[in-house]
């Protein structure tokens, strides 16, 4: 959507609220959406991987310039943190005194001209340009000015600028927060991985999808896609917009990591002592490991499905949709309104920090925090004495997170095991199929092992 510019070329002052504005026309769309993305990112807290398919979707874009403004705002938001610190001796004020504005569109255009090698030319000018038209001419001057100093250099030159011990040199590096490299470290177990892990997780992934009413062949024939290599139901795709497949806009299929499908797998798959016919998933929104758990259920097995918030419950209910004998909740599991040892299987995909998914949601490496760590594993660990409590005698719980970080993963189990209820059961034995994935008796997937998210699982029996 083409704008003319703000009628002040100043800007909102540091933290003010900026409101949506209407521009002149701009000939670069791929390189204008881009930049819609970050404003939305940093002024509304937006997640691109929402508001990109939205905004590409709306505007049109040809083939190749809609996978240049994915690559633009993805990668841009990756290396944000990378590119701060590189504008930081650039400019003569904090980055946080800058125009928010300003500073998304000198970060897209050091993305260009430090990670894609755009000719400097292009990348400062298209750039400038671009500020010129959503800001006015007195902010086009500062991002000329600042762009054509880190036209000075590659990546390399300036990493070597900017110094650093080892581990901050391979933070910057990898475009990631220290906090997160050393979690990573930590849930490794060493150096001897840590590279390549930062580096898989720093990479573009691909789409995958899970087929749930339909064959996995077919939705590889019909997707252009492959199998995956670790979910029977698994299609893994190299490119495309996967919401404009037939089985996808039926629900048929839907998008899902595979990790996320070998999570919801292990509840089916883990054995139980005495009667199975009553599923939990407890902490359930969006609903895509509840829309595959519908799909391998034996006959007979009912299905409840259960999130606090009341948006997330109606999701959940559209990705359960025409599935017969399940339940869906509006409820909070650490206040269940079922009783006590009502189910046979419960699966609790813990709220977490989200790290094991940073490939896919660009924006969240450098919007969470350290801090964030501890209240979250407080939740976790209620959230797992509850869910246990809702499993009967026999029953297993599976502890899943979307975090290889130890205080959200080994830590909560651990604690649970030490109950004199509670057995801890092997996890890589269900998936003989999937190599490396043993941490101990549970399982963890690594996007440079797997292709996947960084999915933790655990599985828990209640022995009485």
């Amino acid at each position: 959507m083409n704008r003319p510019p703000r009628k002040t070329s100043s800007g909102p002052r540091p933290g003010q609220r900026r409101h949506p504005a209407t521009r002149r026309p701009v000939l670069d769309g791929a390189r204008l959406t881009a930049y819609d993305v970050l404003d939305g990112v940093s002024s509304r807290a937006a997640y691109a991987n929402l508001l990109l398919p939205q905004l590409l979707r709306e505007r049109h874009l040809e083939e190749r310039d809609a996978a240049f403004a994915t690559q633009l705002a993805y990668g841009t938001l990756r290396a944000q943190g990378t590119l701060d610190a590189v504008l930081t001796g650039l400019v003569s004020r904090p980055l946080a005194e800058l125009d928010p504005r300003v500073l998304d569109l000198l970060r897209l255009g050091a993305y260009q001209l430090i990670d894609l090698r755009v000719p400097s030319h292009a990348a400062v000018d298209t750039t400038v340009n671009l500020t010129r038209a959503i800001i006015g001419a007195g902010a086009s001057g500062l991002v000329n000015a600042v762009l054509r100093k880190v036209a000075a250099g590659d990546r390399e030159h300036w990493l070597d600028r900017l110094g650093g011990d080892d581990a901050e040199r391979l933070a910057l590096a990898t475009n990631h927060p220290r906090w997160i490299v050393d979690a990573w470290r930590d849930a490794l177990g060493g150096d001897d991985e840590l590279e390549p892990a930062l580096l898989a997780d720093d990479a573009a992934p691909d789409v995958h999808l899970v087929a749930r009413r339909i064959g996995r062949d077919e939705l590889a024939a019909e997707s252009g896609g492959e199998p995956g290599p670790w979910s029977p139901f698994a299609v893994r795709l190299h490119g495309g917009d996967p919401g404009r497949l037939r089985s996808v806009r039926s629900g048929a299929a839907a998008v899902q990591d595979e990790g996320s499908q070998l999570a919801a797998l292990l509840l089916a798959r883990a054995p139980v002592d005495g009667p199975d016919g009553a599923w939990l998933d407890m902490c359930a929104g969006p609903g895509g490991k509840s829309g595959l758990l519908a799909a391998v259920r034996p006959d007979g097995v009912r299905l409840t499905a259960a999130d606090r918030a009341p948006h997330r419950a109606e999701l959940v209910r559209s990705a359960l949709a025409g599935e017969d004998d399940v339940e869906v909740l509006a409820a909070d599991g650490l206040a269940p309104p079922w009783a006590p040892g009502s189910f046979d299987r419960v699966l609790l995909d813990a709220p977490c920090t989200g790290l094991g998914a940073l490939r896919r949601r660009p924006e969240v490496r450098w919007r969470r925090t350290a801090e964030d760590v501890a209240p979250l594993a407080e939740l976790q660990t209620a959230l797992l004495d509850s869910a246990l409590a809702s499993v009967r005698i026999g029953g297993v719980v599976a502890y899943v997170t979307c975090s290889p970080h130890p205080a959200e993963t080994v830590a909560i189990v651990d604690a649970a095991a030490a109950r004199d209820d509670v057995e801890v059961l092997a996890v890589p034995p269900l998936f003989p199929d999937v190599p490396d994935m043993a941490r101990g008796d549970h399982g963890q997937l690594w996007p440079h092992r797997h292709g996947t998210d960084a999915m933790f699982m655990a599985l828990l029996r209640r022995t009485r």
